[in-house]
């Protein structure tokens, strides 16, 4: 025992740590909008993705051949990351090998490049993080990130201005631009995102995280640690978005259902307050939330969504196993506003059952390392993230996420630090028995 430890822990340190890296990334991701690109790359040229397919680069050449042979047991999201590849990949081919429309190939080859993009980003958090508390940095700069674009969210509705439409950046052209949308007279804000909707899901999705953070990260003031999840908490009803508010009720619903019972009653009476205030101040506001729900079987943009169903099973019904590839399905075709049903469509039957059971996956190995874990900033931490899976993949259900960098960079960094959380309490529990 006294020869391997120095040797464990000698190895250890001369890992590379990815924070630094992943900081980078999510900057790019959430500050840089969506309508920045670097021009001659076209819908490629994103910088979020661009740095994604490194981080993919960076794993293979620092992490691939290290991670298997340091794995002491499977790591069962990568596993299920892998089986979605694979499927996508056998879906490419046989789209490739049949005869396609010449616009449809680019896209195509788009999609696969952003999912490799997405999927470097989670294995480089998966594998590039060795300590507990260089994973608590980087949550703690995700929330960061989230409490400033929930920031800019509210500016944009005091101001009713969007003004990242003013922004541009040398070497990035931009896409047509767009302005600030309105639902029922009330602004929506987008922060840097693509739409409304997308900027609505990521806060919703990032929102146990920025809780976890407040509640656990007491080295930090009171304050500081707490201002992430007001601004979130703040904006999210000012989305006027039935995706925003679904994935945040998910997450929250989640979270209590873990929590202490002291805690769940303090956060009730808190949303009790915040609903009376709401009544109080803007009763007509409120009353607009409500009606997106009760009003729901009148909207145009909820027609649209059921009456696409008979079209998409026609498309299914021709390639049912792994469908006419990621990404070929063009929004000339039909916009389904739903990312299950355009994945049945795209990648089949047999790739969105690999893409669920990739967030299933990353959901119960959350919940099972809970219930083994005793610290009980871990195990709030898990079951924040599982909060935030669901949220994510739940929100799937109404928009077509795919064409959403942010949503989707969101969702795979959060599936990645998922994985990171199981490897480093696996080398914590194997050390102690180590010591024992």
């Amino acid at each position: 025992m006294t020869t391997a430890l120095p040797q464990l822990t000698a190895r250890t340190t001369s890992r590379i740590d990815a924070v630094g890296w992943l900081t980078v990334y999510l900057v790019l991701l959430l500050f840089v909008p969506s309508r920045l690109i670097v021009g001659p790359l076209g819908s490629a040229g994103a910088p979020s993705m661009l740095f994604g397919l490194g981080s993919l680069l960076l794993w293979l050449l620092l992490f691939l051949g290290a991670a298997r042979r340091a794995a002491s047991e499977p790591q069962p999201i990568r596993i299920a990351l892998a089986l979605l590849l694979f499927f996508v990949g056998v879906s490419y081919i046989l789209a490739m090998s049949r005869p396609m429309s010449p616009d449809e190939t680019s896209p195509g080859d788009v999609a696969l490049l952003a999912l490799a993009s997405w999927s470097g980003t989670l294995l480089l958090t998966h594998d590039g993080i060795h300590e507990r508390s260089r994973l608590d940095t980087l949550i703690w700069r995700f929330t960061v990130c989230g409490g400033l674009i929930a920031v800019l969210g509210l500016i944009q509705v005091a101001t009713r201005q969007l003004w990242v439409d003013q922004l541009s950046i040398p070497g990035l052209s931009s896409a047509p631009a767009y302005g600030l949308t309105t639902r029922g007279g009330y602004p929506r804000p987008a922060g840097t995102s693509i739409h409304p909707i997308e900027y609505g899901v990521l806060l919703a999705m990032i929102l146990p995280l920025a809780l976890h953070v407040g509640f656990n990260h007491t080295h930090r003031g009171p304050v500081i640690r707490w201002i992430p999840a007001i601004a979130l908490i703040a904006i999210i009803p000012l989305t006027s978005s039935r995706s925003a508010y679904l994935g945040a009720a998910i997450g929250l619903v989640i979270c209590m259902i873990g929590w202490t019972r002291r805690r769940r009653l303090r956060v009730l009476a808190i949303g009790a307050a915040g609903v009376l205030a709401m009544l109080v101040i803007t009763p007509n506001f409120f009353g607009a939330i409500v009606g997106l729900f009760t009003g729901a079987g009148e909207d145009p943009s909820i027609a649209s969504r059921t009456d696409s169903f008979s079209l998409a099973f026609e498309f299914i019904s021709q390639n049912p196993a792994f469908g006419r590839g990621l990404g070929t399905f063009l929004p000339k075709y039909r916009i389904f506003d739903n990312q299950y049903l355009l994945l049945l469509v795209t990648i089949g039957v047999v790739g969105t059952i690999a893409f669920l059971a990739l967030g299933i996956t990353a959901a119960v190995t959350m919940l099972r390392l809970r219930v083994r874990l005793r610290d009980e900033g871990s195990r709030d931490l898990a079951l924040a993230l599982t909060a935030s899976i669901c949220a994510g993949f739940s929100c799937l259900f109404m928009f077509d996420a795919f064409a959403f960098p942010m949503t989707m960079g969101t969702l795979f960094v959060t599936l990645g630090i998922c994985g990171a959380l199981r490897r480093i309490e696996d080398a914590k529990a194997g050390l102690a028995a180590l010591l024992r």
